[in-house]
């Protein structure tokens, strides 16, 4: 099991920037990938940005390309999601996740953690 708990939400203006950090704890060893989801009610959980831990290989979602940037620490077993240029439309719940190498889908979760963007 891998255990991940969020942190560094919040509410901030348009323009602004927050920092997500996600601390894994558990079989760490057995990580292929760590990721962070944001879900609006209504919505499905949409993919924000996404690491694997060993080349540190990483996409982002299209509607945070160039604003977002997600990085990795191995040593200390963490993944951050740096949030720059934030709009209204980033609000929702981002999730921290983690995928290990016999899945086909992240399937170790955090509980979560609010940003909401005021404009």
């Amino acid at each position: 099991q891998v255990h991940l708990v969020e942190s560094g939400g919040g509410l901030v203006q348009a323009g602004g920037s927050l920092r997500l950090s996600c601390a894994a704890s558990g079989r760490t060893f057995s990580i292929y990938a760590m990721g962070w989801f944001r879900q609006v009610p209504g919505k499905e959980r949409d993919v924000v940005a996404q690491i694997t831990w060993d080349h540190g290989s990483i996409y982002y979602g299209d509607s945070v390309k160039g604003r977002f940037t997600i990085s990795r620490d191995n040593a200390k077993n963490t993944v951050s999601l740096q949030m720059s240029s934030l709009k209204p439309e980033d609000t929702g719940v981002y999730f921290c996740a983690a995928q290990s190498p016999d899945s086909h889908e992240f399937n170790y979760w955090g509980q979560g953690t609010q940003v909401t963007v005021s404009s």
